[in-house]
């Protein structure tokens, strides 16, 4: 049959691509953060986190997660979180240590984060504590027996830091009460990773990357399993179709959801 799509293609884009150069999201990432060490990663509120600083921050909480929480591969991570810096290195670390990751929409009820957690089997969760009173509600229901909290600026310089935290807790009043025992601090969490070894986990194209949930718009959301070998054949797609006018390491690409 004549591929008659390839005549729509614009030029450059190749007929055919590599989807087996890697085995795993976990192989492009290291690669990535080994080639552009010194380049920026991802920004937000005017912070900018390096390849070489998301390397060590995700390697420091995958092995908080594998060797300090216990968790082993395959076993489920729930990340609830907007747009921070803390969503890629919280990511990047539970792929490392050969976890799935259940991303979670913080503005979920009660209800439906209940759903997703127990559907899920979520061993452990991140969460912004400006939602944290949510999980509160729900987690004792749950196969949920690890939490990690973070606040908005918790990645930020010091003195930045401090007055982010301050005026969206007590000026904006942006963080309704909450009580989660047990719970341990993002940057806590970080500190003890950072004292530990993270074991390298082998990881094939077969294996689960994400249980990514549905809208649930016609029902309850149903989490959709996406192997490590879908994403990495979706990332070489989108390189090779947008490669052509990109620069490798230069380029800037704006996320408006994590």
């Amino acid at each position: 049959m004549e591929a008659v799509w390839l005549q729509h293609y614009p030029q450059g884009v190749p007929a055919e691509v590599d989807i087996f150069r890697f085995a795993s999201l976990k192989d492009m990432l290291e690669q990535s953060c080994g080639r552009f060490r010194e380049r920026p990663a991802f920004t937000n509120m005017g912070v900018t986190l390096s390849y070489g600083e998301l390397d060590r921050l995700s390697r420091d909480f995958g092995a908080y997660l594998q060797q300090v929480v216990g968790l082993r591969k395959g076993d489920r991570v729930a990340i609830m979180l907007p747009n921070l810096l803390q969503y890629p290195v919280a990511l990047f670390g539970a792929l490392r240590a050969g976890l799935v990751v259940v991303n979670i929409n913080p503005l979920y009820t009660a209800r439906e984060l209940q759903h997703q957690l127990a559907d899920s089997g979520a061993a452990a969760v991140v969460v912004l504590e400006n939602f944290a009173h949510t999980l509160q509600e729900v987690v004792a229901t749950t196969a949920v027996r690890h939490v990690v909290t973070t606040r908005v600026g918790d990645l930020f310089p010091p003195l930045r830091a401090y007055l982010v935290n301050f005026l969206i807790q007590w000026i904006k009043r942006g963080v309704p009460r909450w009580s989660l025992p047990g719970a341990v601090a993002f940057n806590t969490a970080l500190k003890l990773g950072a004292r530990r070894t993270l074991s390298d986990v082998p990881l094939t194209r077969e294996d689960t990357a994400f249980l990514q949930y549905t809208g649930g718009t016609t029902g309850v959301a149903k989490g959709a399993m996406l192997t490590h070998g879908n994403l990495v054949a979706n990332v070489e797609q989108t390189s090779a179709w947008i490669g052509g006018i990109l620069k490798e390491g230069e380029e800037v690409v704006i996320t408006p959801l994590p």
